[in-house]
């Protein structure tokens, strides 16, 4: 990202009718937006969100309160616009796509591309990071490029805002995972309650973490590394998906912990991702203020959401729009006839 076009991004929000940096960071994301485009008359009026779905074989150590087979119900809800991400995607006007690239439970039915699904499974779920790595590498690559393609044809098709999401019972244990490998951080300041993890869920949490760091441990020395062994394949789509947007100069919205994981892995791959990456929000998992602070991004809001499906994304996104907008459409002191500063 080019710093001459924050500067003069800079420069016109002082030319606009409103006292010096009184849209506070609205203008700090218009600003950035600026240079993304290289332009200052940009539009973001085409958001689209792609969700992620996948399924996690440490699953077997009873890190969750629900059964695996949700992650396939979900996806079917999804597709079915009942879903808290379909209701927000809806107010919001943000575009949906649900992209199956590793569910495990066969999809009721004869669910396909004409349903809205984007079947690009690589595998059936993930295997136990407990006990061997969870994706070879050729699978994790494999699902990256997945998330890479889906990237890159947003932009190709015209979109010009993207966020992403997912669905994956199981997967706050794999970003747990990833978090303490990448941060350094012990697995219990990483791990969180997720879906509503009871004290004993919460335990096995923990340990499987603990487990899976212990198994691994050298192995886990770079990025790519460390998603094939302890993450999973929607988590591998997503930071595909923020590769794909940073090579194809986009705007990308994080949502929530486990996509954030994936964005910090898409850093550590490629550092000028940080560029492109707006954090939509943060959750309350506590490895989620951990991946923030290693990527070096402050969220937009702070809702207590930890729901996942993109939610975060599909909020922050609209407020992204809104500072695009005012930066964009409002007047100038000149062309409006008004005084400015003494």
């Amino acid at each position: 990202m080019n710093p001459d076009w924050v500067r003069l991004a800079e420069a016109r929000q002082l030319e606009l009718t409103k006292p010096p940096r009184s849209l506070g960071r609205l203008e700090e994301i218009a600003n950035r937006c600026a240079a993304i485009f290289e332009s200052l008359s940009f539009r973001l009026a085409w958001p689209r969100i792609v969700l992620f779905a996948g399924d996690h074989g440490v699953c077997a150590e009873g890190v969750s309160p629900y059964p695996q087979e949700v992650t396939a119900q979900m996806v079917l809800n999804f597709l079915r616009g009942g879903a808290a991400i379909n209701c927000l995607a809806r107010a919001c006007g943000i575009e949906l796509q649900v992209v199956d690239v590793g569910v495990a439970s066969p999809l009721a039915g004869e669910i396909g591309e004409a349903d809205g699904l984007i079947s690009r499974r690589i595998a059936c779920g993930t295997r136990n990071f407990c006990s061997e790595a969870a994706m070879s590498r050729a699978e994790a690559e494999a699902a990256m490029a997945v998330g890479t393609g889906m990237a890159q044809q947003a932009v190709g098709e015209g979109c010009d805002l993207l966020g992403f999401g997912e669905m994956g019972i199981g997967n706050t244990t794999a970003a747990a995972a990833i978090t303490a490998a990448l941060t350094g951080c012990a697995p219990s300041e990483a791990v969180g309650r997720g879906t509503g993890a009871d004290e004993a869920c919460l335990s096995r949490k923990i340990s499987a973490v603990e487990r899976a760091l212990a198994l691994h441990g050298g192995a886990l020395a770079s990025p790519l590394e460390i998603l094939a062994r302890v993450g999973g394949l929607e988590i591998a789509a997503m930071c595909g998906f923020c590769l794909g947007a940073a090579s194809s100069r986009s705007p990308v919205v994080t949502d929530g912990f486990i996509a954030t994981a994936a964005a910090a892995l898409a850093v550590g791959i490629e550092p000028r991702v940080k560029d492109y990456l707006f954090a939509g929000h943060l959750s309350p998992e506590p490895g989620h203020r951990r991946l923030l602070e290693w990527i070096g991004l402050e969220p937009l809001l702070d809702l207590q959401m930890r729901l996942g499906e993109g939610t975060g994304a599909a909020l922050a996104m609209k407020i992204i729009q809104a500072a695009a907008e005012a930066f964009t459409g409002m007047a100038t002191f000149a062309s409006a006839g008004v005084s400015g500063q003494k």
